[in-house]
């Protein structure tokens, strides 16, 4: 009688493998074999290889074709339905536009996407777009590859490998007092809509307050007696008939800021305006409707080119109140809590720059501050210390 061939092999470090054949690819017509090794007993050997013998073949391929998945497939059908629940509507739709960053892997098989090929990626997208987006968009592309780690279409992932690009520090962009004060010099503001105009500016620029959270802004979130308002969502603005509120970017930006007393004056003539104009829950609004942040765009470009000043993006004005807020000596620690910063880190990293000469004007207030009047005999009669102990007389003495 022939005996079976045993398909448990020892390995020279005397680990166990098999090479198991598992039929024939009804597609293909080929052979389908697989060797496993690494196995520490004969046992656990005959186990693995007897429940892989033991599938079908439809099982086997079907296993092997997930495992070899298309990264535009897996970006389709697994990647962005787990995104989508991981993070805010807004934020899913601007990161699913991703995908036209990545058309040079969308038909290669996920487990085949090595390091070389990020490396490539990454030199043809530093040509093309600035190293900051450039990070950002390999952020992404980090974080499909870790999904198809946790799903098991890859072993590793090649962007941690090779690394992100060198982050550079933007400089920070803002209109400085004497800018913003030859801007709103060009605003007609007996016009309703360029009332809307400057108010939107000056608001923005007076505030520090984040687009989203302006534009997210009601009168009921405006509490005059008190002088201040209250931050407590953002706009998500697809059209002007297609918006809803999110929450606040952070724990921290969910705020109540004071307002000072000409600002409380300018909201009430700008309510007044808006009132005989349309009817509208939205501060930032001269139609009825919220306002865009496109539609400040061309506010700033526009009359920043009246003006004669630098135009600057929205997110800049945000800037320009903290650089006020620095030029006037206030606290970091105030900085931060008008903004909304998360901690203190942000605040000073975004903008320590701007005291240049803070260290200078912090000693000149030093100079002088701590009058210096000494005893007029030995009151502590000190014979020797720690470091002098032992010494001869003379030499303690001396030191």
């Amino acid at each position: 009688m022939a005996t079976t061939k045993d398909p448990i092999k020892t390995r020279k470090n005397g680990t166990f493998y098999f090479c198991a054949y598992l039929g024939v690819d009804p597609k293909t017509g080929e052979k389908i074999q697989k060797q496993v090794g690494g196995f520490t007993t004969r046992r656990d050997a005959r186990k693995a290889y007897k429940e892989m013998v033991g599938g079908s073949v439809e099982k086997v391929v079907a296993k092997r074709d997930q495992q070899h998945i298309q990264f535009k497939q897996f970006w389709e059908e697994f990647f962005l339905p787990w995104y989508k629940n991981q993070v805010k509507p807004q934020t899913y739709d601007s990161r699913r536009s991703s995908l036209k960053h990545f058309k040079m892997f969308e038909h290669m098989y996920m487990d085949k996407i090595k390091p070389v090929v990020i490396q490539k990626w990454q030199n043809q997208m530093t040509c093309q777009v600035s190293k900051s987006y450039t990070r950002l968009v390999q952020c992404m592309l980090s974080r499909v590859f870790q999904r198809a780690i946790v799903l098991g279409f890859m072993n590793e992932n090649p962007t941690k490998t090779v690394g992100n690009v060198k982050k550079v520090k933007n400089q920070v962009d803002f209109w400085t007092k004497e800018e913003f004060e030859a801007v709103i010099k060009t605003f007609y503001i007996e016009d309703f809509y360029q009332h809307f105009c400057f108010f939107t500016l000056w608001f923005l620029f007076m505030t520090g307050m984040r687009i989203g959270e302006a534009t997210a802004l009601q009168w009921d979130d405006i509490d005059f007696e008190e002088g201040t308002v209250r931050i407590n969502k953002t706009l998500w603005l697809r059209s002007y008939t297609n918006y809803s509120f999110s929450t606040p970017k952070t724990k921290a930006s969910n705020r109540t800021i004071p307002l000072d007393a000409k600002a409380l004056e300018l909201l009430s003539d700008w309510k007044k305006a808006q009132a005989l104009e349309c009817k509208t829950d939205f501060v930032l609004s001269f139609n009825g409707v919220p306002t865009r942040r496109d539609l400040v765009m061309r506010i700033i470009k526009r009359h920043a080119a009246l003006a004669g000043v630098h135009r600057i993006r929205v997110h800049a004005l945000r800037h320009s109140h903290a650089s006020l807020l620095i030029s006037l000596d206030e606290n970091p620690l105030v900085i931060k809590e008008r903004l909304g910063h998360e901690d203190i880190q942000t605040t000073l990293g975004t903008y320590g720059h701007l005291y240049p000469n803070m260290n200078f004007e912090n000693a000149k207030r030093l100079n002088g501050l701590v009058e210096i009047s000494t005893a007029k005999s030995d009151a502590a009669q000190v014979q020797n210390n720690g470091v002098t102990a032992g010494l001869a007389p003379e030499v303690a003495r001396a030191g």
